[in-house]
């Protein structure tokens, strides 16, 4: 097979098709006395695989598996996987709890005129007012301040900001990631439109999960040669 004809089937350039043998997502071509690439049903089970893995797990991760593979460490091609459907579990588990929360976020008792001081907002996130700073620090608050003593006032949407930034930090999320989530719910305009935005998470979770069983199906294709699935 020539580079073109992998090429032809994924809808990609030759050049793309050397560039992944390059970086090892394939195994290396012979050569023809004339110097060109030869390639055989084995590259393209290669390249099939690498492509499904691409949406599964990210290119990163997708190009990571494939040098594993071909370096003869399936266990940590293996362990790359595992970590990936860790994630995806993780994220899972951040969603629920943030859709479960999204009616919850403000409280029907809180009136557009109320506000809350560092500290009662921290008392009621049990976190530490240094840890409400930190937040405003890294962006995912922005509270008004008092004009008469300059102290911080949280506000009814400041509450909501923070409560859904409490929750996604237990999930684990960095507050840079954070910071542009809440950004973003408050540019919309509230918890409705994060309730959209989380069902087009909800698509998008669903979509990755689909993409790995078919990037799981490809691998498992992958000629016995790197002894997929054996264990050795």
């Amino acid at each position: 097979m020539r580079p073109s004809d992998l090429a032809r089937e994924h809808g990609i350039s030759t050049q793309a098709v050397r560039n992944y043998e390059r970086s090892g997502f394939l195994p290396p071509a012979e050569r023809t006395r004339s110097g060109y690439r030869v390639y055989t049903e084995t590259h393209a089970a290669a390249l099939r695989a690498y492509l499904a893995l691409i949406p599964a797990h990210g290119h990163a991760t997708a190009g990571r598996i494939m040098n594993a593979l071909h370096d003869g460490d399936v266990d940590e091609a293996l362990v790359l996987i595992d970590h990936s459907h860790e994630q995806l579990l993780r994220d899972r588990a951040t969603l629920a709890a943030v859709r479960e929360a999204v009616p919850h976020l403000v409280p029907p008792t809180t009136t557009p005129t109320e506000a809350r001081t560092v500290g009662e907002l921290a008392h009621r996130l049990r976190v530490t007012p240094a840890t409400l700073r930190n937040w405003e620090d890294a962006g995912v608050l922005a509270p008004a301040r008092d004009p008469r003593t300059g102290y911080r006032r949280y506000d009814r949407d400041d509450v909501r900001d923070a409560e859904l930034a409490h929750l996604l930090r237990r999930g684990g999320y960095p507050l840079a990631r954070i910071a542009t989530v809440v950004g973003q719910v408050r540019a919309a305009g509230g918890a409705e439109s994060l309730a959209n935005a989380l069902d087009e998470w909800q698509r998008k979770l669903t979509a990755r999960a689909l993409a790995m069983l078919t990037a799981a199906a490809h691998l498992s294709r992958y000629p016995p040669a790197y002894r997929i699935g054996s264990g050795t």
